[in-house]
């Protein structure tokens, strides 16, 4: 499984490359785009389907497997890096834009900082593995399609005190923002049903910031969601009970 999953993180990277989208490649196989969409999220490819979109892309399978070969990418860092980054905000804050898809004259033209100031800070950056800078300040980023931050590591607490502090600080009614709070009761099945779901939204809106990606900065906004789902019972509830709900999951 995680071969296919390399495989078809791969054929995503050359679509991108190649300026193509789902409904492109639906188009050329003759499937309907919602069809291509879980193809590629339940990677589901035959090697005759592989094989066709390599065709419409103009590439041998050979060229897919030889790409992987070539990229050296990460999907985490260590916890002593992640502590590194936490402990110098400039560096995070240059980390994130990065991983962003932000280009140096991005970063210059919205930061204060000053040339030389951003030259150190991405060297750092390259000097752990994040980044490669390369001449004129062009900048390649070297983690994997799914990377992501240690989980309950240090930057994830770091972006969890800010969630605490400052993310629920507003009424969620301004433009670009929503807030839902569902209650119910739900069986195991179900659960699980909802919690697939809420990791089928999570690919969703990585696949539109992947697809946005190549937008000019201006014409993108940073932004959060958070999707949560939890066994959960108001105190003012749960103290009402005459016995404690102690039933296992």
């Amino acid at each position: 499984m995680a071969q296919t999953t390399a495989i078809i993180k791969a054929l995503k990277k050359t679509l991108k490359i190649h300026g193509k989208r789902y409904s492109d490649v639906a188009e050329a196989l003759a499937l309907s785009e919602a069809s291509v969409k879980r193809l590629f999220s339940d990677e589901q490819f035959s090697l005759k389907r592989l094989d066709q979109v390599c065709n419409f892309l103009g590439i041998e399978i050979s060229d897919l497997l030889s790409s992987m070969k070539d990229e050296q990418q990460i999907q985490c860092l260590t916890e002593e890096q992640e502590k590194q980054l936490v402990a110098d905000i400039p560096l995070l804050l240059v980390a994130n834009s990065v991983l962003n898809h932000w280009s140096f004259k991005n970063i210059l033209s919205i930061y204060d900082f000053s040339e030389t100031e951003l030259i150190q800070l991405m060297a750092k950056l390259d000097r752990l593995r994040l980044i490669q800078l390369l001449p004129l300040n062009r900048v390649k980023v070297l983690v994997d399609h799914n990377f992501s931050w240690r989980k309950n590591g240090p930057i994830q607490k770091f972006f969890e005190e800010q969630v605490t502090q400052e993310f629920f600080n507003t009424r969620f009614e301004a433009p670009g923002e929503k807030r839902m709070f569902l209650v119910g009761m739900l069986s195991r099945a179900s659960n699980e049903t909802f919690q697939r779901k809420l990791e089928k939204l999570s690919e969703d809106f990585h696949d539109l910031h992947t697809q946005d990606e190549k937008l000019p900065i201006f014409e993108r906004f940073g932004t959060s969601a958070i999707m949560a789902m939890r066994l959960w019972e108001p105190s003012v509830f749960e103290s009402k009970r005459k016995h404690k709900d102690e039933r296992s999951f």
